[in-house]
């Protein structure tokens, strides 16, 4: 599974529950981690615009469920 450049990716994700995509062969950048997905880079992106509905980091999310309680 990989794109025509023969990488394969990741679906990764932060403590903000932000997401992105990170190469298969590289070690992944500090404080995110393997979301489960894997595949070329457009599968990957497909999957995170399935998933990632809500743009806003989760401290944003909570304050305003906090503001709004």
């Amino acid at each position: 599974m990989s794109d025509s450049d023969g990488i394969g990716y990741l679906v990764v994700h932060n403590e903000e529950e932000q997401f992105s995509i990170w190469r298969a062969d590289r070690e992944l950048p500090a404080g995110w981690q393997a979301e489960g997905t894997a595949g070329s880079r457009q599968e990957c992106l497909d999957h995170i615009g399935l998933i990632w509905t809500d743009m806003r980091p989760l401290s944003l999310r909570r304050r305003m469920a906090e503001a709004g309680a």
